[in-house]
């Protein structure tokens, strides 16, 4: 890399242009800033009304949501055209100059520059000036929560940002506002640490001690009067409780994670003892073990075979082609004990790889299972002739149809794709129009049976709209007046 020594370096800035005589620049220019406070700071230019336009009022953007106001700018200097690679290729240069410097000229210098390769990090939120390995000039906001390798500089609106890997020194700028909360919030967080090193129990709200789990013993005995199948598993099903010192407390709370390194609880503030606590976890819990029954939930018993075999043959009253060999690598069910609970489970390549079937009974589950059957049916099923349907009019929430696509099977039967969005987002579905429909006698009353399966109102499919149609008609085997 270069061989001059960053650690002596020193950068001096001698071409500053002058805000108050309307000196701007260019639009999107990043550029070193001297504040009228007398700080230092970094942006790109965006004038008021955009990049066409001369105005003098604007932002240096520093970031997502992080801008200084053109009024608070005294002078700026252009970081974009300068090419500092034959200087630093020397390893006697300890000083240079970006642009001439001259008596009587408002000039800065930046130097103490680090390097993240020697394990120099700036510190989180910091704002830096930026020598890039390329040998440019540009800045950025340090943050060590964010980028592919534990951090990177902020330099841009919508996170743009410089790894770690494309900076070769850097230097802090001044202080601002976004910093100076960083370092408040971190003298918040050390403080909560040695506050947490020793912490201190109310002897009425822990007087059963400070193990969570004894709290759900008690209020597991509380539970089985009620529902004698009921289990600590059943019971933290919902985000469980924890037992955890807060500004030098134990404290009751919900584990909302992590931010930026400290836990986030979410305490409990419902009452003052211990017993309040055990009644509070078993109001907490009872929805949740009231729909564990184990008689309900597995009241085809325990083999899973008994659950496939009847959403198989479910499925296959419509879906006539469906054979067992196109379910073999989309749908793993099994009854897995979890966590000292029995449980319905979708298991993938691995065996440890697997999502908890949250069914409270057993023929929800068994409709879960027939989703995926279904699924598999359809994409074992080749289309063989389609007709897209002209939109409609109408819209839901801002929503509007894009595609209305119905399609003919090699089998002869028909399913219908639906695709709707705004400008933002967007989502699809794919239905199959079961021959219960295809049984009317007419066309129209093929269109009552088939609204009732695939609502049309929201888009503007409705029977008025769809009816006079005639190539939807024939397309569907239906003539003028009869299938």
């Amino acid at each position: 890399m270069f061989k001059c020594d960053y650690t002596k370096l020193e950068l001096s800035f001698n071409e500053f242009h002058d805000i108050a005589v309307n000196d701007m620049p260019q639009y999107g220019e990043f550029c070193l800033l001297a504040l009228r406070d007398g700080r230092y700071t970094a942006g790109k230019w965006y004038p008021n009304g955009g990049k066409d336009t001369d105005s003098v009022s604007g932002s240096f953007s520093r970031g997502s949501f992080d801008s200084v106001d053109v009024g608070e700018v005294s002078k700026w200097h252009s970081l974009v055209c300068y090419d500092l690679t034959n200087c630093l290729e020397n390893e006697n240069v300890k000083y240079i100059n970006n642009g001439s410097k001259k008596e009587d000229v408002f000039s800065a210098t930046i130097k103490d520059f680090k390097s993240l390769e020697d394990g120099d990090f700036p510190k989180n939120k910091e704002y830096c000036l930026l020598i890039m390995k390329n040998g440019r000039l540009s800045a950025g906001r340090w943050d060590s929560d964010y980028g592919t390798n534990d951090g990177c500089f902020i330099y841009a609106s919508a996170l743009a940002s410089y790894s770690m890997d494309k900076v070769w020194a850097w230097a802090a700028l001044s202080s601002d506002d976004i910093f100076a909360r960083e370092e408040e919030q971190e003298k918040e967080r050390k403080l909560e640490e040695e506050l947490n090193r020793n912490p201190v129990a109310d002897p009425v709200k822990f007087k059963y001690g400070t193990d969570i789990n004894v709290y759900y013993e008690k209020a597991l005995e509380k539970l089985r009067s009620e529902f004698p199948w009921a289990t600590i598993a059943q019971m933290k099903k919902n985000i469980p409780y924890v037992i955890v010192p807060r500004h030098g407390q134990y404290v009751y709370g919900l584990d909302k994670g992590t931010y930026r390194g400290s836990k986030v609880i979410q305490e409990w503030t419902d009452g003052s003892s211990a017993d309040e606590f055990i009644d509070f976890l078993c109001d907490y819990s009872r929805e949740t073990v009231k729909k564990s029954n184990p008689e309900v939930k597995f009241k085809y018993g325990m083999d899973i075979d008994v659950y496939l075999e009847k959403a198989f043959n479910n499925v296959k009253k419509d879906y006539r082609w469906l054979e067992k060999s196109m379910l073999e690598e989309s749908c793993c069910y099994e009854i897995k004990q979890v966590n000292g609970d029995w449980e319905f489970v979708k298991r993938y390549n691995e065996d440890d790889d697997f999502t908890i079937q949250d069914c409270s009974d057993a023929d929800s589950f068994i409709k879960r299972i027939e989703y995926d059957y279904q699924q598999a049916a359809l994409r074992a099923n080749p289309v063989v002739a389609e007709y897209s349907v002209p939109g409609g009019t109408a819209d839901l929430n801002g929503w509007y149809l894009e595609k209305y696509i119905i399609s003919r099977l090699q089998t002869g039967d028909y399913k219908v794709y639906v695709q709707a969005g705004d400008r933002t987002t967007g989502g699809s579905r794919e239905i199959f129009i079961t021959p219960y429909c295809f049984e009317a006698e007419s066309y129209e009353e093929f269109l009552d049976r088939y609204l009732e399966i695939v609502p049309g109102n929201a888009f503007g499919m409705s029977k008025e709209y769809l009816l006079p149609n005639k190539e939807l008609r024939q397309f569907l085997g239906y003539d003028q007046k009869s299938r």
